[in-house]
C-alpha cells in the first residue's frame, strides 16, 4: 500500500485529480490494520467452522436415517433424512434474511471510517497552525468546525447503531432459539415413532450443532460488514492509485530544456496558458514574469510531469532537477535531514552540508530538532525556509533548478547575496524562475514574459541586471 501511494508520485495525482479518494493516510494506517485483523480472525473462524460443519453433518447424516412423510395437494412426499435437510433450509433462510437486514451496515461502517479520518485530519492541520489561529484568535471558529465534522459522526453513528439493533432483533433472538427449534423439526418423527426419546434427544443435538456451524455468517455478520467496509476502501485506493500513475511525463534526454506548443487547462478545460516554444540551457537564469492567476506554477507542475490537463511537448533534459516551492518542504528529522531531502543525509559528507547550511546563513539552526512542535514549519520562520531551500540546491548541486517565488520572503539585499551565491557556486546550472518582481543578485538574467493569461506565445527578452 505504502509503495503503490509512493510509486508514479500517486499521493499527488490522489490529492489533485478529484478521483473522490478520501484520507489515504487513514487507508493505509487504519484500513490495513483492519482488513488484516479481520481476515485473520474470520479466516480461524471459518477454517474451524468448516472442519466442524463436516463432522456434525456425518453424526447427523448416520442419526436421521428415518423420512419425513407429507399429503401435499394429494400428492405422497416423501423427504429421506429431512433433519438434514430442515438444517440447510432454516440456515440458508435465516442468512437471506440477516443479509437482507445487514446489508446498509457496509455503506455505514465506510462513512464512519471517513468521518473519523476527516475529524483526525482536523485537529491535526489546526495543531500544524498553532500559531495563525492564535494570533488570528480562531479559538470559535475552530471549534465550530470542529463541532461541525464531530456530529457528523455522531449522526452516521446514530444511524449505524440503528441498522445494528435491527439486525439484533433478528440475529439475538435466532441465537437463543437454536437449541428449541430442532426439538420441534424431530417431532414429527417421534411422534410417527420413527424415533424413541432418547434418539429425540441425539438427533435435537446433532441438528443445533449442523445449524450453528453453519451459521457463521449470521454470527459473524456485523464483523464481516467491518471487514467488507475496509476492503472496498483499500480496494477503491489501490484502483485510483493505480489509474494516477498512467499520466504521461515529459521525455528525458539530452540538450536544453525544450517547451514546444504547449497548452495548460484547467480541471474544468478551461484554457490556462499557452507557449509555442521556449528553450533554457545549462547555464541561464530566466526569470518567468506574468500576472498572477497566469499559470507560472502550473507550469512547473507540467515540466514535473504532474499536470495531467495540457497538450504539447516537453523535453526536459536527462540530467538531475530540482524544484523549490515558496513553502519548502522540511522532513521531521534535523537541520541536516532537511537540507539533504529527499535524499538522506548520509549520502554526503558532514563538512558539505555545514558548508551549505553556512552559505545562507542558517549555522545558529544546526543541529536542531525539526518538525517536532511544528509539523508545518519545523519552527523556521518564513526567510529561514526559504534560505533552507537555498541550502538543498547548493548542497544537490542539479543541472536545472526551478525557484517559484523561492526569495519571495527574503528582502532586496538578502536576495541578491544568496542569489548570487548560487550563481558562483553553481555556474553551469540553469535557474528559472518564477516571482513577482525581478530577482536581485544575478548579473545575466533572460526574461520571458509570458503575457497575459491565455495568450498563446512566449515573448523573450534581455535586460542587464540593475547595478
Amino acid at each position: 500500500m505504502r509503495d503503490r501511494w509512493l510509486s508514479g508520485k500517486a499521493y499527488w495525482h490522489l490529492a489533485n485529480g478529484g478521483n473522490g479518494v478520501d484520507n489515504p493516510d487513514q487507508r493505509i494506517a487504519e484500513d490495513c490494520r483492519l482488513f488484516l485483523t479481520g481476515v485473520l480472525s474470520e479466516a480461524m473462524d471459518l477454517i474451524t467452522n468448516i472442519v466442524a460443519v463436516f463432522s456434525y453433518v456425518i453424526v447427523l447424516w448416520n442419526l436421521s436415517s428415518f423420512a419425513l412423510s407429507l399429503d401435499f395437494i394429494g400428492l405422497d412426499l416423501e423427504i429421506p433424512r429431512y433433519m438434514l435437510v430442515a438444517a440447510f433450509v432454516y440456515v440458508a433462510l435465516s442468512t437471506g434474511l440477516t443479509h437482507w437486514l445487514g446489508k446498509p451496515l457496509k455503506s455505514l461502517y465506510v462513512e464512519q471510517q471517513r468521518r473519523e479520518a476527516d475529524f483526525r485530519f482536523a485537529l491535526a492541520r489546526m495543531r500544524s497552525n498553532v500559531d495563525e489561529i492564535a494570533m488570528l484568535g480562531g479559538e470559535a471558529a475552530e471549534r465550530q468546525g470542529l463541532d461541525r465534522r464531530f456530529g457528523e459522526i455522531m449522526r452516521n453513528w446514530k444511524r449505524l447503531i440503528n441498522r445494528e439493533l435491527i439486525l439484533g432483533l433478528f440475529t439475538f433472538p435466532y441465537n437463543h432459539t437454536v437449541l428449541r427449534i430442532p426439538l420441534f423439526v424431530a417431532l414429527p418423527a417421534y411422534l410417527a415413532g420413527s424415533v424413541n426419546f432418547g434418539g429425540l434427544m441425539e438427533v435435537s443435538t446433532a441438528f443445533s450443532s449442523v445449524v450453528t456451524t453453519l451459521s457463521w455468517f449470521i454470527f459473524s455478520y456485523r464483523d464481516l460488514a467491518d471487514l467488507v467496509a475496509a476492503s472496498s476502501r483499500l480496494d477503491g485506493f489501490l484502483g485510483a492509485a493505480g489509474a494516477a500513475t498512467a499520466g504521461a511525463r515529459p521525455a528525458p534526454g539530452a540538450g536544453p530544456l525544450t517547451i514546444t506548443d504547449l497548452r495548460l487547462r484547467l480541471p474544468d478545460n478551461r484554457p490556462l496558458l499557452s507557449i509555442d516554444r521556449l528553450s533554457i540551457a545549462m547555464g541561464e537564469a530566466v526569470w518567468l514574469s506574468g500576472a498572477s492567476g497566469l499559470g507560472k506554477t502550473t507550469l512547473f507542475k507540467a515540466i514535473a510531469g504532474l499536470w495531467p490537463h495540457a497538450s504539447g511537448d516537453i523535453f526536459r533534459p536527462a540530467g538531475k532537477s530540482l524544484f523549490l516551492t515558496q513553502k519548502p518542504y522540511v522532513p521531521i528529522g534535523n537541520l541536516d535531514d532537511a537540507v539533504a531531502y529527499p535524499d538522506p543525509a548520509d549520502n554526503f559528507p558532514p563538512a558539505a552540508l555545514q558548508a551549505a547550511i553556512a552559505a545562507v546563513g542558517l549555522t545558529h539552526r544546526s543541529g536542531a530538532i525539526l518538525a517536532e512542535a511544528d509539523a508545518a514549519n519545523g519552527g523556521l520562520s518564513g526567510g529561514e525556509l526559504q534560505r533552507l531551500a537555498l541550502a538543498r540546491l547548493l548542497l544537490h548541486r542539479p543541472d536545472f533548478a526551478f525557484l517559484d517565488e523561492a526569495t519571495a520572503a527574503l528582502d532586496v539585499a538578502a536576495e541578491a547575496e544568496l542569489l548570487a551565491r548560487v550563481r558562483r557556486d553553481l555556474p553551469q546550472t540553469a535557474l528559472v524562475m518564477v516571482a513577482h518582481r525581478r530577482p536581485a543578485g544575478l548579473v545575466r538574467l533572460r526574461t520571458v514574459d509570458l503575457g497575459a493569461p491565455r495568450e498563446a506565445d512566449a515573448r523573450e527578452t534581455r535586460e542587464p541586471a540593475p547595478a
